[in-house]
């Protein structure tokens, strides 16, 4: 394995089984067989429509959902099966809405030092308040706000309080869940850019989900698309921008908006048909095939093999 490689994920799957009735179940297959490398330093973007399965992947890579298949290899080693206690100071999670995920009942400091105190981070109970408040400021937020409560403040600022909460046991790869996409486009930028300013400072890991994909081709140095489950193409940020090959990529990227209205006009965009298959009952064959204006008989048969197509750009089509 590379030594610049931080992560690797190989044909991992995650099924959530629902009961259908008397000893029946289906499942859904919310991830399947889905291959990713990040590298020490770098951030992945991850995009794809709502229910793809982007956010059930960060979180059985962090083992917050147990894999149902395949292997997690982090810093090389294969975590799938390990205690993961050690593994959670190394690998932090941001979560989509912080109005949700910090208790109300907690203070911002409570909060923000309860992983200083499960992993014993602190000395005494004066260096844990002056870690807690070190970490407020390093987010932007005053040291004096650890005694106050989440819904005291804003969405943008029950954010960095998130992001606080993480940083807070030193991590080295952090998994973004779609962090900005409950703020406004103005708040938005400002925890961008604080996020890429704490990895160039710190020298983070970034897996950062989002559907945005403005905002992903800004931060990430590669994306990786996800579509009902699968992997379909995975490269650098630029390259995949400026050729994308799976046609559900493209489909994606001619859906974003162009400040240049004579640009827009010139530009085709692609419309797919139909409604995204459930997961409980996905198509045969390629995933994609019943909305691809491509698909050839192959596609309803055969799943499409995953290939490196150029220098790291990888993707999954039988018509490439």
């Amino acid at each position: 394995m590379p030594s610049n490689e931080l992560l690797r994920v190989e044909h991992l799957k995650k099924y959530f089984p629902i009961k259908t009735g008397l000893l029946k179940h289906k499942y859904v297959q919310a991830v399947e067989d889905v291959n990713l490398f990040i590298n020490r330093g770098e951030t992945l973007g991850l995009v794809g429509e709502s229910g793809c399965g982007k956010t059930t992947l960060g979180r059985a890579i962090l083992r917050l959902h147990e894999p149902t298949a395949g292997k997690i290899i982090y810093d090389g080693v294969d975590i799938t099966h390990e205690k993961m206690l050690p593994y959670r100071r190394k690998m932090q999670i941001i979560f989509q809405d912080p109005s949700a995920s910090l208790d109300p009942r907690m203070t911002v400091g409570e909060i923000v030092g309860e992983a200083i105190d499960i992993h014993r981070l602190a000395d005494n109970k004066s260096d844990r308040t002056k870690r807690v408040q070190q970490l407020l400021i390093q987010v932007g937020l005053n040291s004096e706000h650890s005694n106050r409560y989440p819904h005291e403040f804003s969405g943008g600022q029950q954010q960095r309080i998130g992001i606080a909460r993480a940083l807070a046991v030193e991590p080295e790869f952090i998994v973004c869940d779609e962090p900005v996409s409950a703020l406004d486009v103005s708040i938005q930028s400002q925890i961008v850019n604080m996020l890429e300013d704490m990895q160039s400072e710190m020298g983070l890991t970034y897996l950062f989900i989002a559907h945005d994909l403005s905002v992903v081709k800004h931060i990430s140095n590669r994306i990786g698309v996800m579509y009902l489950g699968n992997m379909v193409e995975l490269g650098k940020s630029n390259e995949v921008y400026r050729h994308a090959l799976h046609p559900y990529t493209q489909t994606l990227l001619s859906a974003v908006p162009i400040p240049d209205p004579r640009v827009s006009r010139d530009r085709k965009r692609i419309v797919l048909q139909g409604d995204i298959p459930s997961p409980m009952n996905p198509p045969s064959g390629c995933r994609f095939h019943t909305r691809c204006p491509y698909a050839i008989p192959r596609c309803t048969e055969e799943v499409p093999e995953w290939r490196e197509l150029a220098p790291e750009h990888y993707a999954a089509c039988h018509i490439l």
